[in-house]
């Protein structure tokens, strides 16, 4: 037996609970992994909110898409990975436990000198960054404005977008300016006036535009700043996109899923030799996967919750 949180009703976090249930040894082409960091991300409560319909047929829902941990058995005809071998897991579902069976393809080495907690906070965010900047075709010259830059795709997008010689323009709140400055960007407050703040920061002009958050601002501002609609991309407000005329990635695109997929060796190359960042804002027990959705939904320090089994 393993400890797994699933939701058990619709809701708030107050739906999950952490029970007990039944690991099969690994089938073909499977590994069991003892799970050592499991990487908590916004996804992981709209599968309960609501967001995604209430059909009770469905409960418990099982939650978690990222984790890293430690190989403890292999299926038959698994002969890329062994025993012992350090691990991600991403894409997949129900890593929120102590101990999961994935399939091998969602398995990548991790390396020895990435962090457990980094690991596990490393694929999502990082293949969702450079999904989007691979969309709006983001490349040395380049002047890039990306919104939520102090966020889990921010802060990735900003220095893959540094990484690949644009200069970066980031909004973020009061508290994360310096947070943005030090990841390489030039950062901006968002609210009333981030056009103009935009504009006297970036007089060159903006070429390309990220937005991480969804609001009606950022994509506002976008519109008004990047002249080639086919140079915005969102991740959140696929409905603006539709209506306005701008990219969207994500959202059950299966471009974006093959792109995530192609992302992961040169994301776990680069965080392995220190090239990425992953930090980490806070981690909880994996007892305390509630709390961890409650604060998460609120204003919390830059970076990404981990939860610890």
């Amino acid at each position: 037996m393993t400890k797994s949180v699933v939701a058990q009703s619709y809701g708030t976090p107050e739906a999950l609970a952490v029970v007990d249930v039944e690991v099969s040894p690994p089938g073909s082409g499977e590994v069991l992994v003892d799970v050592k960091a499991i990487g908590v991300n916004p996804f992981d409560y709209k599968l309960y909110s609501g967001a995604f319909g209430n059909d009770p047929d469905k409960l418990p829902i099982k939650v978690g898409g990222e984790a890293a941990g430690v190989v403890a058995a292999v299926g038959t005809g698994v002969t890329e990975i062994s025993v012992g071998d350090e691990v991600i897991v991403s894409p997949g579902s129900g890593l929120y436990t102590e101990k999961v069976v994935v399939p091998v393809s969602a398995i990548t080495r991790k390396p020895a000198g990435l962090g457990w907690e980094q690991a596990a906070g490393l694929l999502l965010v990082g293949g969702t960054a450079v999904d989007a900047l691979d969309t709006i075709r983001v490349g040395s010259g380049d002047t890039v404005l990306i919104h939520g830059a102090s966020g889990g795709v921010g802060a990735l997008a900003v220095q893959l977008a540094v990484a690949r010689g644009a200069t970066v323009v980031g909004t973020a709140g009061a508290a994360n300016q310096d947070y943005v400055r030090n990841l390489g960007a030039t950062p901006v407050l968002y609210g009333d006036g981030l056009e103009d703040r935009v504009r006297e920061v970036a007089p060159q002009g903006i070429d390309a535009a990220l937005d991480t958050v969804g609001t009606d601002e950022a994509v506002d501002v976008s519109l008004a700043l990047v002249k080639d609609k086919t140079r915005i991309v969102t991740i959140a407000a696929f409905g603006r996109a539709q209506d306005d005329g701008f990219a969207s990635v994500g959202g059950g695109n299966p471009a974006s899923a093959e792109a995530r997929l192609k992302a992961r060796a040169e994301l776990v190359e680069q965080a392995g030799a220190g090239h990425l960042t992953v930090t980490v804002a806070k981690t909880f027990p994996l007892t305390d996967a509630a709390q961890a959705h409650t604060e998460l939904a609120k204003s919390h320090p830059a970076g990404k919750f981990i939860l610890i089994p």
